[in-house]
């Protein structure tokens, strides 16, 4: 077992998470409470899972029931992110663009079996990336559209439809999201180790099968954040995300 839960567990878990709050707070980063509620959400959670999970790896039905409420956490928590206008619904789709033909792919194929045991863990991941990807790839385009707005009206009085002026000024901005993604891939091994990678190990897996996992993962991820990050900007160019008062 790689950790031991008990009370020194428990305790250990608590000063991490002070001292997390206290940082953020003295470097004035974010209010020090987001901290704190992220940690306790996160403890929340994985426990309810931890329950939750026995359940499902027996039915296809509540298999599918739980990638569902997995990908509408993701959709919500990534549009509210990106803005506070009805608009934040469009994030369904780079998520939903990016993960859904690689899990398609992955069952159709039969690399990954419909068992929750496996696909859960596998569509989380992915996931979880193309949830990471659409708030950087998001947050960078919009940002750029409003601090280098006069860029785009020059766009336009030089011709360019609305589209591709939003381009031209936010597409190197969005294109950042890609970097934390391919410095992982980068430097796997040499500078990380990571969970699946370790987990497989963990689980009596020989090493060449978790590296082989763990490679699989990496690939998987960038393709789905490539995805995610390319419709993500293609919204904000047509104006279609955006952080305009209305309802979008």
């Amino acid at each position: 077992m790689l950790l031991t839960v008990g009370p020194v567990f428990g305790a250990v878990l608590a000063v991490l998470l002070a001292v997390a709050a206290a940082v953020v707070a003295l470097a004035h980063l974010r209010p020090p409470r987001e901290v704190a509620l992220a940690g306790a959400r996160a403890a929340v959670q994985l426990a309810a899972v931890s329950l939750v999970i026995g359940w499902v790896v027996r039915a296809v039905p509540l298999l599918l029931l739980f990638l569902l409420v997995m990908y509408g956490v993701a959709v919500r928590t990534a549009g509210r992110r990106l803005t506070a206008n009805r608009t934040w619904r469009w994030a369904a789709l780079p998520i939903a663009a990016g993960v859904a033909p690689v899990v398609a792919a992955l069952v159709l194929t039969g690399l990954v079996p419909v068992r929750g045991i496996t696909l859960v863990p596998v569509t989380g991941i992915l996931v979880g990336g193309a949830l990471t990807a659409t708030v950087l790839g998001g947050r960078r385009a919009l940002d750029d559209l409003a601090t280098r707005h006069g860029e785009v009206e020059a766009g336009l009085a030089l011709g360019l439809a609305p589209r591709d002026a939003r381009l031209e000024v936010a597409r190197a901005a969005a294109a950042d999201a890609l970097l934390p993604g391919l410095d992982q891939t980068r430097t796997v091994g040499l500078v990380t180790l990571p969970g699946a990678f370790v987990g497989m190990l963990l689980g009596g897996a020989s090493p060449l099968q978790a590296g082989a996992v763990q490679l699989f993962v990496l690939v998987a991820l960038m393709a789905v954040q490539a995805v995610a990050v390319a419709v993500v900007l293609e919204l904000v160019a047509r104006g279609l995300l955006h952080r305009a008062e209305g309802t979008g």
